[in-house]
């Protein structure tokens, strides 16, 4: 559920405020005669407070995607390993390879978690980092809290992990997640990572962070764009994050969407993934391709296939219009494409 535009101005203006006198509130929100950097200090000890951390832990990032980029530069390179999912958020994989690195994966238990006993099987001296994303894209699924306790401190000291909280707000009421910035354990090459894009609704403006131990913030701040999160993404973010009914009203929005779109599933007979997401992995019974190529042809546009789940199609949740068109469509579709 987006931040409405007047809103959304509003609270960009009250953020701004505290930080340089304006004349008007066009002003505030667009500013483009002047550098980021103010704005970005701004967002950094915004976050900071936020999650009750120092500044000197923060890095803000143009998406969190950027922070993967910054963590693959500073870890990886020839000879060294990344450890990760398969299937999981692959952008960490192209970074890696990118950095001249090896990307060795390793498939998702039955139930979906990361296999962390044959993840730690794979680490050896050469391996840079792990990256685990949870809950996990694209399967919307949880790998349990003290099972990653117990990963991350089986590691050794030269190994980093990226922790991909992207979707952290989704997860909240369950028994088996809690935060690693809330919660945080003694790991100085941990990796915490967030994202405006999901619960405040900012994709297009692309701004991110990393929470993490100061001098591992220094060594990923090294590697970052200059200027890489710009004025009004910067503004906007700090609005988000003091928004804080809207992101409570947006979870359960969420959830009550999630419910409703597996009530649709059930009463197809169709499979769905157990999703902590704003997202769902569904079983389509056939070929995830045909399915893809017939929402095509009808004006709806869903990701293609994820390699290792053939059969399944991910559907992000969205306004009731969305998916009563979504489920339209899917009706319109021949049954030997929708048999068992």
């Amino acid at each position: 559920m987006g931040i409405s535009r007047r809103n959304l101005l509003r609270r960009i203006g009250a953020a701004a405020a505290g930080a340089a006198a304006i004349p008007s509130l066009a002003e505030a929100s667009i500013a483009p005669d002047r550098y980021p950097e103010a704005e970005a200090e701004t967002l950094r000890n915004a976050i900071a407070r936020f999650h009750r951390v120092s500044a000197e832990q923060v890095v803000p990032g143009c998406g969190s995607t950027e922070i993967l980029r910054m963590a693959a530069d500073t870890f990886l390179g020839p000879g060294k390993k990344l450890i990760a999912a398969q299937p999981t958020f692959e952008f960490m994989h192209e970074c890696a390879r990118r950095a001249g690195a090896e990307v060795v994966t390793c498939p998702l238990t039955h139930e979906y978690a990361h296999d962390l006993s044959a993840m730690l099987a794979r680490v050896d001296s050469s391996t840079g980092l792990v990256y685990i994303c949870n809950p996990n894209n694209p399967t919307g699924t949880l790998t349990r809290r003290r099972d990653l306790e117990a990963f991350v401190r089986g590691l050794p000291e030269s190994t980093a992990v990226v922790l991909d909280e992207a979707y952290h707000h989704y997860a909240g009421d369950s028994s088996d997640y809690a935060s690693f910035i809330d919660r945080p354990i003694d790991a100085d090459r941990l990796i915490v990572t967030r994202s405006f894009s999901t619960i405040f609704g900012l994709a297009g403006l692309r701004v991110g962070y990393a929470v993490t131990a100061q001098q591992t913030a220094r060594l990923l701040a090294a590697g970052r764009l200059p200027e890489n999160v710009n004025v009004v993404a910067a503004r906007a973010a700090v609005a988000a994050l003091e928004d804080r009914e809207h992101v409570q009203l947006s979870v359960v929005r969420n959830t009550d969407d999630r419910q409703e779109f597996f009530n649709q599933c059930h009463a197809r007979m169709l499979r769905p993934i157990d999703s902590l997401a704003s997202f769902v992995m569904m079983n389509t019974g056939g070929p995830a391709v045909e399915v893809v190529d017939h929402f095509r042809k009808n004006n709806v546009v869903i990701p293609p296939p994820i390699p290792g789940l053939d059969k399944y199609v991910r559907v992000s949740l969205g306004t009731r219009a969305d998916m009563g068109e979504f489920w339209r469509v899917w009706d319109l579709m021949p049954r030997r494409q929708m048999s068992m």
